[in-house]
C-alpha cells in the first residue's frame, strides 16, 4: 500500500475536493499537512486520513521536510508527496529532495517555477517562446526595449498566472515600474498578439497518455488591463480540432525539456498545465508551464466534458500512476463576473434571472457575486458560471448570454 502525504495549507472548498479525492481512493494510505489545525479537518474525511501534522508555513521547504520527517517516523515512509498549488511545487520538491520520495526533484521544478530559466530551457530544446530575458536594472530592460521595441511584458520571477503582470507601451509607463533589482528581478517578454490556448497534458513517466485543451476569451492579461471585460474559458467538444492537435508535438517537447531525464521517474507521473500562444501566421508560442493542474475551473469542465470525475482520476494518478483515458463527449466553458466601474466592494449584482433562463439546460453551476463581498483583485471576478452543451456553438451562446446578461457594480 502506497502512503501518499497532500499537502493542503488551509482545508478551503477547492482544496477539499482533492482531499476528497485521494480519502475516496482505495489502495493507500493518507496523510495531510496543513496549517490548520487537525480539527479542522472535514468530519468526512477525517476517518480516512491516517495522520496530520500541522506546519506555520506550507510554503517553506525546511517545515515541510519537518512534517515529512515526523509523518515518516510515525506512520512510515512516504511514497508520493502532493499538492496542488503553484507556490506549493518548489518547496515539495526540496523535501522531496531532503528525504529521497520519488517525484518532481529542485532541478525540474526550478524550471517550471522560474519563468527565465524555463524559457531558457525550452529555447535549449529548440521549442517556439516569446523573445524575453531576466533583467536586474532598468537598463537591462532598456537594452531589451532597444531590440524588440514597445510594448513590452513586465512580470514576476517567479509569477502565478497573470497576477502582478503588465503591458508597458512606451517610457513613461516604463517610469512607473518599480525597477528591478538583483534581490528582484524582473521577467520581460515581447508582447506577443495572438489568441491565447491551454494544453494539459496526462504523462505517466513522461509517456503522454491523454490530452485536452481550452481557449480563453479574451487573454488574462486584457482582463486584467480593462476592468469591463468579464473573463470567459471555453473547452471545445471537438478533440480532434487541428488547432490543438497541432500543437501536441509541441506540447510533448516542452515538457520533455523541463523535466529532462526525471521525466522517466514519479516527476513525470503529472497532469500538467501549458499556456500557449497562436499568431495569426499559424505560428504556434510556448508562453508558460505549471506542472500541476490548472486553475480557472478547467479541472471541473474536463471531468463534464469527458463524463469523469477529474478530481479523483486526478489523485489515482499521482498515487498509483494510474488513468483511464476518456472520451469528449460535450463542450463546456466557465464565465466570471466582474463590473467595469471603481470601488471596493459589491453594490450591485442584476441579470441573473435573465442569464438563467437564457442558459436553460446548459447552466451546471453558478455562484453569484453577494452585496458587501469584496471587489477581487483577479480576472476571476467575484463569482462565476459553468456550463455544457452538446456543441462548441452551443456553449459559446450560452457563455455570451451570461457576461451579456449579468452586471456587477461596486461603491
Amino acid at each position: 500500500m502506497r502512503h501518499v502525504v497532500f499537502i493542503a495549507p488551509r482545508f478551503l472548498e477547492n482544496t477539499n475536493r482533492y482531499l476528497t479525492a485521494f480519502a475516496q481512493l482505495d489502495g493507500i494510505g493518507l496523510s495531510v499537512i496543513s496549517m490548520d489545525p487537525e480539527a479542522a479537518i472535514p468530519k468526512e474525511l477525517a476517518p480516512r486520513i491516517t495522520g496530520h501534522y500541522q506546519v506555520g508555513d506550507c510554503l517553506d521547504a525546511a517545515q515541510l521536510t519537518d512534517a515529512c520527517r515526523a509523518i515518516t517516523k510515525g506512520i512510515g515512509p512516504i511514497d508520493r508527496l502532493c499538492g496542488v498549488l503553484e507556490q506549493l511545487q518548489l518547496p515539495m520538491a526540496e523535501a522531496r529532495d531532503a528525504l529521497d520520495i520519488d517525484g518532481l526533484r529542485t532541478p525540474a521544478a526550478r524550471n517550471f517555477r522560474d519563468k527565465d530559466r524555463m524559457k531558457e530551457v525550452l529555447r535549449r530544446a529548440g521549442v517556439p517562446v516569446a523573445t524575453s530575458t531576466l533583467a536586474r536594472s532598468r537598463e537591462d530592460i532598456l537594452r531589451f526595449v532597444d531590440e524588440v521595441g514597445y510594448p513590452i511584458i513586465v512580470k514576476p520571477q517567479a509569477g502565478l498566472g497573470s497576477r502582478a503582470t503588465h503591458r508597458v507601451e512606451n517610457a513613461d509607463e516604463l517610469a512607473a515600474v518599480t525597477p528591478p533589482s538583483e534581490a528582484a528581478p524582473l521577467q520581460i517578454e515581447e508582447f506577443v498578439r495572438a489568441r491565447e490556448h491551454t494544453c494539459e497534458t496526462v504523462t505517466i513517466r513522461g509517456v503522454p497518455v491523454w490530452r485536452s485543451g481550452t481557449r480563453y476569451f479574451p487573454s488574462p492579461l486584457e482582463v486584467l488591463e480593462t476592468r469591463w471585460m468579464q473573463y470567459c474559458v471555453l473547452l471545445p467538444r471537438e478533440a480532434d480540432d487541428p488547432t490543438w492537435t497541432m500543437f501536441h508535438p509541441t506540447n510533448q517537447a516542452a515538457l520533455a525539456a523541463l523535466l529532462g531525464d526525471a521525466r522517466t521517474t514519479a516527476a513525470g507521473t503529472a497532469l500538467t498545465h501549458m499556456e500557449w500562444f497562436l499568431r495569426d501566421d499559424g505560428r504556434a508560442l510556448v508562453n508558460e508551464v505549471g506542472a500541476r493542474p490548472p486553475g480557472v475551473h478547467i479541472v471541473p469542465m474536463m471531468g463534464i466534458t469527458h463524463g469523469i470525475d477529474m478530481f479523483a482520476a486526478w489523485a489515482r494518478l499521482m498515487a498509483l500512476d494510474e488513468f483511464t483515458p476518456a472520451e469528449r463527449i460535450c463542450a463546456a466553458g466557465a464565465c466570471f463576473f466582474r463590473g467595469p466601474n471603481p470601488g471596493t466592494h459589491v453594490a450591485s449584482v442584476t441579470g441573473l434571472d435573465a442569464a438563467i433562463e437564457a442558459c436553460g439546460d446548459a447552466l451546471v453551476e453558478m455562484r453569484t457575486p453577494k452585496l458587501g463581498q469584496p471587489r477581487a483583485d483577479g480576472y476571476e471576478g467575484e463569482g462565476y458560471a459553468i456550463v455544457k452543451h452538446a456543441t462548441t456553438e452551443g456553449v459559446k451562446r450560452a457563455l455570451l448570454a451570461l457576461v451579456q446578461s449579468v452586471q456587477v457594480r461596486y461603491a
